[in-house]
């Protein structure tokens, strides 16, 4: 452990401080600017402000029996899981997952790992079995600021992951992109980097977080396994007007979450955020990334990147890597086996505007989150726990500006 630390006042400091970037993400570039950044609702040049406007009250329409919602569903609006502190943003809402581990081999619940909380009828319910020895809970996650993440290329990505050191070394998984048949990308979005496609995650939540079939996700869910068509009496897909295509183009059209500047400016967030270099925590929750160029194609060919979202420079506090820090859930979903244990790094911009933390919510302060941290973090959590107190609200201050 020496040749990883070295002793600064009362604290230890993590060797693998900085320069963990792509050359990508570190380009000083005049092509390059910041990307758009506030809690202010507008747009971010990608639509107008008034085509804005109506995919936002898309994205907040609720869905009713007629018009598809279920039988087995957990929400009824996009909104209802992403609205804090406005569409588009966080939420204290969590999901259920559930599924058996037998000899290591980790099996999903009958009919998917997700336990929809809601149904159209009392017979259509979904429950954990007994037999489900792997049961978690997951946060709803931000999309503000997602346009600028799916905009980031693949290989900016693997290449954060080289730079890290091994036994920190985030996994990267190839997904299906649903709109391109055969095409595959880096995973960005979800716990488990399930899509790296904005309209796949668009599609894939409104069939399993409402239950409303589409042309990219055309078959109902089962309830535990069995069929609901006895309870569903509209013909699929459900989705009849492509809501799907305005949910993606809202997300891609919004603004990143901002930094409160006023608390980042203060003496105590820039000694802090010198320590969150120092103790290594930016190793995932890496600060900066740019964007794609205009006019690259991405998502098989399904999206090109437009100029309002190419050679952007966001800073998500994430490398959207999958890594094991011992809070993984347990479930495998899109990834191999060897991602049962591993949870997407969350981006912690907008982080502030929470109080429910990590993939299960129960993290109730940005302490108790950091102390959770282990495996893969183990020694970034050890440099935390050196720290003086004074160094430790200072750490604190600059969590509370993002």
């Amino acid at each position: 452990m020496t040749n990883l630390f070295r002793t600064v006042g009362t604290g230890l400091v993590f060797l693998w401080a900085a320069g963990l970037y792509s050359a990508a993400a570190t380009d000083v570039s005049p092509l390059i600017t910041e990307a758009p950044a506030g809690f202010d609702g507008l747009t971010n040049g990608l639509v107008d402000q008034a085509t804005f406007d109506a995919d936002r009250e898309a994205f907040e329409e609720r869905d009713g029996v007629a018009d598809g919602l279920g039988p087995v569903y957990n929400a009824q609006s996009c909104a209802e899981c992403h609205q804090s502190p406005l569409t588009g943003g966080i939420s204290q809402i969590t999901e259920l997952r559930a599924g058996s581990l037998l000899n290591g081999v980790f099996t999903s619940h009958p009919g998917g790992s997700l336990i929809n909380d809601r149904a159209i009828h009392v017979d259509a319910r979904e429950y954990v079995y007994d037999t489900d020895n792997v049961r978690t809970l997951r946060t709803s996650l931000n999309t503000l600021g997602d346009g600028f993440v799916e905009a980031i290329e693949d290989q900016t990505l693997l290449s954060i992951a080289q730079g890290q050191p091994s036994f920190m070394r985030g996994q990267a998984i190839q997904v299906d992109v649903a709109e391109m048949t055969g095409a595959r990308r880096v995973g960005r979005f979800g716990w488990k980097d399930q899509h790296g496609s904005l309209l796949s995650f668009a599609g894939d939540a409104y069939l399993n977080e409402q239950g409303v079939t589409n042309r990219l996700f055309p078959d109902e869910n089962t309830s535990n396994g069995a069929s609901v068509a006895a309870y569903d009496a509209v013909p699929d897909p459900e989705d009849i007007e492509n809501d799907i295509d305005r949910f993606a183009e809202f997300m891609r059209a919004t603004k990143a979450p901002p930094l409160d500047a006023v608390v980042a400016a203060t003496p105590a967030a820039i000694a802090g955020s010198a320590l969150f270099n120092a103790i290594g925590c930016n190793v995932c929750h890496t600060r900066d990334i740019v964007t794609a160029a205009p006019g690259t194609s991405i998502n098989g060919g399904a999206f090109i990147v437009p100029s309002v979202l190419g050679n952007k420079r966001i800073h998500p506090f994430s490398d959207f890597l999958l890594h094991d820090v011992a809070t993984g859930d347990g479930i495998v979903q899109n990834g191999p086996a060897s991602t049962r244990t591993k949870l997407r790094t969350p981006p912690l911009w907008g982080v502030r505007t929470r109080g429910r933390l990590m993939h299960d919510g129960r993290s109730l302060t940005m302490t108790d989150a950091v102390l959770r941290h282990g495996n893969e973090a183990a020694l970034v959590g050890l440099a935390f726990r050196a720290l003086s107190d004074a160094q430790t609200r200072q750490l604190l201050a600059f969590l509370s500006s993002l």
